[in-house]
């Protein structure tokens, strides 16, 4: 694993965008095609637009996959991540080949869709946040490390759940969803690569937990160290509860 620190967050987008265009023009010139997996929330606004604006990218010939999705949500709710990744990601791409997780349809359907496309062959990128509870993905404290299926359902915590109201998606805690398809974490530590964005100080615990504690369901995020080309980038604010020991390891490595 990675680590890189910047002192703004726009700094950290266009860092962290530059090496997904790498990754992404990479796939394409060697396979013809990127299998991307793509991470929604405030967190990733700066990273998504400065990757959107790359125009070297070839963009009809990236697939792209989501992340994770909540439980009878519609594409038309605010905090919808299908709409989210239709207007910051597919609208400004023109990306035709995707695979949204429809919430508002029977989700074993559409994690059996799902399973069957990310199967096909391996992904090249995924981008990804840290929950302010370490969740990665949707799959909360305690994770489940163990399941070898793709796409999971997960019953999602009070922690998750008041994140989401903090960051403006829902008005009041009680009309946040209770559960998600989450990608499972094994999915995830499949891609080729992963870069994940965290910035602002209210990760700064999730962050230490992840970094500095024991690799553990506990701290879902705290997988991505043992990933050999994972990359976390973060800024001030996020890395401010780090100690200095952490920061020069991590940062060398």
């Amino acid at each position: 694993m990675h680590l890189r620190v910047f002192e703004e967050t726009k700094d950290l987008g266009r860092a962290a965008a530059a090496q997904a265009a790498t990754a992404i023009r990479d796939a394409i010139r060697q396979r013809g095609i990127a299998r991307i997996v793509a991470a929604t929330g405030a967190s990733q606004f700066e990273f998504l637009d400065a990757l959107t604006a790359r125009t070297e990218i070839d963009w009809p010939k990236v697939e792209l996959f989501h992340l994770d999705e909540y439980i009878g949500l519609p594409i038309t709710h605010p905090a919808s991540f299908c709409k989210y990744l239709q207007e910051r990601i597919l609208d400004k791409t023109g990306i035709v080949l995707h695979h949204l997780l429809d919430g508002a349809k029977d989700p074993q359907e559409v994690i059996r869709q799902a399973s069957e496309a990310i199967k096909s062959a391996p992904i090249d990128v995924t981008f990804a946040g840290i929950g302010e509870n370490g969740h990665l993905a949707f799959n909360d404290p305690p994770a489940n490390f163990a399941t070898d299926d793709s796409y999971i359902i997960v019953d999602l915590d009070e922690p998750c759940r008041r994140q989401q109201v903090g960051e403006g998606w829902f008005r009041e805690f009680s009309s946040v969803p209770t559960q998600a398809i989450s990608m499972s974490i094994r999915q995830i530590m499949k891609s080729r690569a992963i870069i994940s964005v965290v910035p602002d100080a209210r990760k700064a615990q999730a962050v230490r937990a992840c970094l500095e504690g024991p690799v553990s369901p506990s701290a879902p995020a705290s997988i991505l160290r043992t990933h050999p080309d994972a990359t976390i980038y973060l800024d001030m604010q996020s890395a401010s509860l780090l100690g200095s020991a952490t920061l020069s390891a991590l940062a060398a490595s």
